[in-house]
């Protein structure tokens, strides 16, 4: 227990992972938490409703980032002078692309959410209009937080929000007002909450002239520069961002267009129970990625693929206990309409273990400016996955979607693996095994808490 303490104090890598996979169990459990309490009150129907209005704000934040938050992370870990002009120029450009996305969403919407009602319909589009801007902020300081290797003021972020959340609904709860507008409302102004204490927190990091003209011809360049790298980056890594964003959502926006609202309530329960299998992996792609820029590739290949061999059979293994609990889990949780999602729930975890595992890949060609990699690696991922999702939908319904979303995240792992084989000619076996992993763990362990 003393060593173990001693760990968690640390400064070190190992330290860092395992208390951001703290704080991801943390806020997958307040997810969790969250929508049971959403789906308890507003029914199977109802949650489907809810999450449709929590949806388009989520899903326009990931298709309007450019590949800012990465391409930030990069360029402070390599440039670290020209730090204050990254982050003024990631913040400003978000100005203009907030006010034209909420009058896109503001008179698309209807025709979005065409099966739904007028009310729910506008509740959203005055969600998705003041959310987004919220949404982009949060994703910016995230990643200025993971380039300063602020990790704990990283998971802070990440974790509030949920947090405040679900306090929100459970004061809404006991005040006997808990609706879907008021709900909505309360992520809203707690949402704005986190982000004020975030920025507070960064002021220092964020006190700069941000509107002000730039002195002489020497700042100019520096601008210039900063920009254009900023930009430059970030536009190579955005078809990355941009098609694992499409890749996360098109299960939800098939369901969205073709199925009922009991259906996308279903789904999104079932989702947000799966995720829990993949929060060591996340843990370690938002560590790996920062900590691995700007070495030498060889170092980065064996760094990472060390990091993929470790934690995937060990979230395998986990997969066994929580399909023995998983379907009485569901029904004790959410009660027994949502049973009827339970082989979807059985699928989704599994496809969360692997696409985890895939993420965890995907860094070292982010870490080595080769994010175009991963774009033709999503790219066919999703055409394969969106393809499956109109072909076994119909029939399968959210079952078919389910399996679809196992096969894409099946390919993205092969597809990875391949990549590093041709690329960077890494062997097949050195990516997949090497025995001496586990030596290599207990002697970190160790070393960790010893220190």
């Amino acid at each position: 227990m003393r060593r173990l303490s001693r760990l968690w104090r640390g400064e070190g890598a190992l330290t860092a992972i395992m208390r951001t996979s703290a704080a991801n169990l943390i806020i997958v459990l307040l997810g969790t938490v969250t929508s049971i309490v959403t789906a308890r009150m507003f029914g199977v129907a109802g949650k489907g409703e809810f999450s449709a209005i929590l949806f388009w704000p989520t899903l326009l934040a990931g298709l309007l980032s450019f590949g800012l938050p990465t391409s930030l992370i990069y360029n402070r870990r390599t440039h670290p002078s020209l730090g204050p002009a990254y982050v003024r120029a990631g913040f400003l450009f978000q100005l203009p692309i907030c006010l034209l996305a909420g009058t896109i969403a503001w008179i698309f919407l209807p025709a979005w959410l065409g099966n739904y009602g007028a009310e729910i319909v506008s509740i959203a589009r005055w969600y998705t209009v003041l959310t987004l801007p919220l949404l982009l902020a949060v994703g910016l300081m995230s990643a200025l937080a993971q380039s300063m290797e602020n990790f704990g003021l990283y998971n802070g972020i990440r974790l509030y929000v949920p947090l405040s959340n679900l306090l929100g609904l459970t004061a809404l709860w006991a005040c006997g007002t808990l609706s879907q507008f008021s709900s909505a409302l309360m992520f809203l102004v707690t949402s704005l909450g986190v982000v004020c204490w975030a920025l507070y927190r960064m002021r220092r990091e964020l006190a700069a002239s941000w509107f002000a003209k730039r002195g002489g011809s020497g700042d100019k360049t520096k601008e210039r520069g900063a920009i254009k790298t900023l930009f430059g980056y970030g536009g190579r890594v955005y078809g990355v961002e941009l098609l694992g964003t499409l890749y996360g959502q098109c299960d939800k926006l098939i369901i969205l267009s073709l199925l009922a609202p009991r259906e996308f309530g279903l789904y999104t329960v079932v989702y947000t129970l799966s995720r829990v299998f993949n929060i060591v992996q996340t843990a370690i792609s938002g560590v790996v990625f920062p900590k691995v820029t700007g070495l030498a590739p060889d170092e980065i290949v064996a760094k990472v693929s060390r990091a993929f061999r470790v934690s995937f059979p060990l979230m395998l293994g986990a997969l066994v206990p929580g399909a023995l609990v998983g379907r009485w889990l569901l029904g004790l949780l959410y009660g027994e309409p949502f049973l009827a999602a339970d082989t979807a729930f059985y699928l989704l975890s599994l496809e969360c273990v692997v696409g985890g595992g895939s993420w965890i890949l995907a860094s070292s060609f982010n870490a080595m400016g080769r994010p175009g990699l991963v774009v033709v690696r999503q790219a066919i991922a999703l055409a394969l996955t969106v393809g499956l999702c109109f072909a076994l939908a119909p029939a399968y319904g959210l079952n078919g979607i389910a399996l679809a979303m196992l096969i894409g995240a099946f390919s993205r792992i092969v597809i990875s693996v391949a990549a590093m084989k041709i690329v960077f000619k890494a062997p097949v076996m050195g990516v997949l095994f090497d025995k001496s992993d586990w030596r290599f763990l207990a002697g970190r362990l160790t070393r960790a808490a010893q220190s």
